[in-house]
């Protein structure tokens, strides 16, 4: 009886393909929705990381040039009113509302630091959006992906008992393939939901250090704009 068990086993395909070739169509749709959501996060992830790694790159080569000693006025001559960047931006969104605050000759009009310091903060609300883009689907995957795997498992569970009171037959050989395809479903949630929730923990935290470095440049900036106006 041993022997032809062992004879059964051998003769199954236990690869990930085979198990996927034998599973159910329930089970297979849940693998096939797993690996698509697994593949959309590691892109949303490895867009971040070079998003992430750009913005600091230009956060601080923007900082070395706003601090460097040049007149205001020419450096945003030089990046224009619509730059690339975001740093350049929420300086660009400042300096237009300051130059539109001047009337002809050459007065401010009331307001105008209450509307700059608006006008940076509706700037920064963009950057802040545009950095955040997207963590919410690994949000979605770290929180879903364990129970749509845990769905297809008890899914597939249910049909291999269902197999076995068809066949009247306990023997392992029977048994095994249909809790191994199960077994697939949960590894393949867990291997989606993990990274999902690392990564979405440390985007969240670098794009909170990344915004407050832009609300405290903003803070810098309309003070120093405060001074002019108060002279």
């Amino acid at each position: 009886m041993e022997a032809e068990t062992l004879t059964l086993a051998q003769g199954i395909d236990f690869s990930l393909w085979g198990l996927f070739a034998r599973a159910t169509l329930t089970v297979k749709f849940v693998v096939i929705v797993l690996l698509l959501s697994s593949f959309w996060s590691w892109a949303i992830i490895i867009q971040k990381i070079i998003t992430y790694r750009a913005a600091r790159r230009e956060a601080e080569s923007f900082d070395r040039a706003f601090w460097s000693g040049e007149p205001l006025d020419q450096l945003f001559e030089q990046i224009g009113p619509q730059p690339a960047g975001s740093s350049r931006r929420i300086f660009a969104a400042g300096m237009t509302e300051w130059r539109r605050s001047h009337r002809n000759d050459g007065g401010l009009i009331a307001g105008a630091q209450a509307r700059i310091d608006r006008s940076m903060d509706v700037a920064i609300a963009k950057e802040a959006d545009y950095l955040q883009r997207g963590l919410t689907v690994l949000a979605t995957t770290g929180s879903t992906a364990p129970f749509v795997g845990l769905f297809g498992t008890v899914w597939g569970i249910m049909n291999a008992f269902i197999e076995i009171a068809q066949q009247q037959n306990t023997n392992l050989a029977v048994v095994a393939p249909g809790i191994a395809e199960a077994l697939m479903a949960t590894a393949l949630g867990l291997l989606a939901a993990i990274p999902a929730v690392v990564f979405y923990n440390k985007f969240s935290a670098d794009s909170d250090r990344i915004v407050a470095g832009y609300e405290a440049f903003a803070d810098e900036f309309a003070t120093i704009l405060s001074r002019q106006l108060d002279a």
